[in-house]
C-alpha cells in the first residue's frame, strides 16, 4: 500500500525546475543539495513521503523539513542556516590578559613563555593550554618563536644612513658613476676526494662527502650599479694599501670627467687613516658608507650571492689559482649579458611605516599594561 500523499502542495514553476535539475545533474554540486533538491521534485511530482524516504535512503522526517522549507523560502530554503557556533568562554579581560603575558618578559629561570605558564600564571581564569593557544593563534602571537637583528628599529643613524644609499639607487647621479664596492675573503678552494657522479633521469647528482683543501683566495670587486658589470681582482692581504691601490686603479680606468659615487662599509681597510687622506685627495670620489651590519644594501653582495650559488658551492678547485681562474671566468662571462640589479627597498618609506607601526603598538600599550 502506498504511503500518504504530501499534504504540502509544492508547485514548482519552469525556471525553478530548470534550477533544481541543475543542481541535480551538476557533477559538482554537493551531495546533500542533490538529496535536498530531488526531494522537492518528487514531491512536486506528487510521490508519497514514504516513497520518496525509501528512494533516497532518508527518513520521512527529513523529506517533511526538506519540503517544508522549500515551501517556505523557495531555493534558498534548501541552504543550511547559519550556526551561531560556540560562545565565547572567556571574554575581552581574559583575552587582554593572556597576550599581554605573552607579550611580556617571561618568569625568571625561563627564556620565553609557552601554553602552560601562561596557562599557571592566570590560574585565577581557569583557562585551559588549549584556550591559552587558540587566543595566541587569533592575535597571531607565537611566544615560541624569536627572529633576530643587528639593527635597532629605533636607531635613527640607521635610517639616515639608509636612507642615503637608498636614495643613491633610486636616483641616480647623473654626473659620474656609481660603483657598489667591497671584498669578499676566505673563498675555499676545495676539490672532492673522489668525482662527482653526473645526474640521470629519476637520480639527482651524487658526490663525494670528503673534500680535499687546497687554500682560500679573497677578492675585491666592485659593481658599476648602472651597468651591472663587475670588476673582481685576487688581494693577498686586505688592508688599506690594498684598498687604495684598487681605487687608483678605478681612478684610472674611469673618465676623469666623472664622479665617482662609492657605496662601501665601515670595513678598518675603508675607514683607516690611510684610506681617508687618499679619498681626501681625490675629490671625485664622494662617499656613502652603509648601515653597521646592513651588507644587504650594498648591491655588490647581491653579485657575491650570485656567484656563490652558481660557481662557488659545487664548485670544483684543485688549487688556488684554479680557483681565481674560474672566478674570473665567471665575471667574464657575467659582464657579457650583464644587466643591473633592479633596486625596490626604499628606507625613507620603510621608516616611515615603522614610525607608523610604533605609534599604533605605544596607543594600544596602556591597555594590556592594565590587563596584566
Amino acid at each position: 500500500m502506498a504511503g500518504p500523499v504530501s499534504a504540502t502542495v509544492i508547485k514548482v514553476g519552469h525556471r525553478r525546475r530548470h534550477r533544481l535539475e541543475k543542481i541535480v545533474n551538476r557533477p559538482s554540486s554537493p551531495q546533500v543539495m542533490v538529496v535536498r533538491a530531488r526531494i522537492v521534485l518528487l514531491v512536486a511530482d506528487g510521490w508519497p513521503l514514504a516513497r520518496i524516504a525509501a528512494t533516497l535512503r532518508v527518513t520521512e522526517t527529513t523529506v517533511r523539513k526538506w519540503r517544508d522549507r522549500f515551501a517556505e523560502r523557495g531555493i534558498r530554503g534548501l541552504l543550511d542556516l547559519p550556526r551561531p557556533g560556540r560562545p565565547e568562554l572567556y571574554g575581552p579581560e581574559v583575552r587582554l590578559r593572556v597576550i599581554a603575558c605573552a607579550t611580556s618578559a617571561p618568569p625568571a629561570g625561563q627564556a620565553a613563555w609557552t601554553h602552560t605558564l601562561i596557562a599557571e600564571r592566570l590560574a585565577d581564569t581557569g583557562i585551559s593550554l588549549a584556550s591559552v593557544g587558540r587566543i595566541l593563534t587569533e592575535a597571531d602571537l607565537r611566544p615560541h618563536k624569536v627572529r633576530g637583528w643587528l639593527n635597532r628599529l629605533d636607531d635613527e643613524q640607521f635610517w639616515h644612513l639608509a636612507a642615503a644609499v637608498c636614495d643613491l639607487y633610486l636616483r641616480p647621479p647623473d654626473d659620474g658613476v656609481l660603483v657598489s664596492v667591497d671584498e669578499k675573503t676566505g673563498i675555499q678552494a676545495k676539490s672532492r676526494k673522489y668525482p662527482e657522479l653526473a645526474a640521470e633521469p629519476g637520480r639527482a647528482a651524487r658526490r663525494e662527502f670528503e673534500y680535499v683543501r687546497h687554500g682560500t683566495v679573497s677578492i675585491l670587486a666592485a659593481m658599476n650599479v648602472l651597468s651591472g658589470e663587475v670588476l673582481a681582482e685576487q688581494i693577498d692581504r686586505n688592508d688599506s694599501a690594498t684598498f687604495i691601490a684598487f681605487l687608483t686603479m678605478l681612478d684610472q680606468m674611469i673618465d676623469p670627467r666623472l664622479n665617482i659615487y662609492l657605496i662601501m662599509d665601515n670595513g678598518a681597510s675603508h675607514t683607516s687613516r690611510a684610506t681617508r687622506a687618499w679619498l681626501a685627495a681625490h675629490p671625485r670620489f664622494k662617499v656613502t658608507y652603509t648601515p653597521k651590519h646592513a651588507s644587504w644594501l650594498n648591491v655588490i653582495e647581491m653579485w657575491f650571492s650570485v656567484l656563490t650559488r652558481r660557481l662557488l658551492r659545487r664548485g670544483e678547485f684543485t688549487s688556488r689559482q684554479d680557483l681565481m681562474t674560474q672566478i674570473e671566468e665567471f665575471t667574464i662571462r657575467h659582464n657579457t649579458t650583464a644587466r643591473p640589479y633592479r633596486w625596490r627597498y626604499d628606507a625613507r618609506t620603510e621608516h616611515a611605516r615603522y614610525l607608523s607601526r610604533r605609534d599604533r603598538e605605544r596607543a594600544q600599550a596602556p591597555a594590556l599594561e592594565d590587563a596584566a
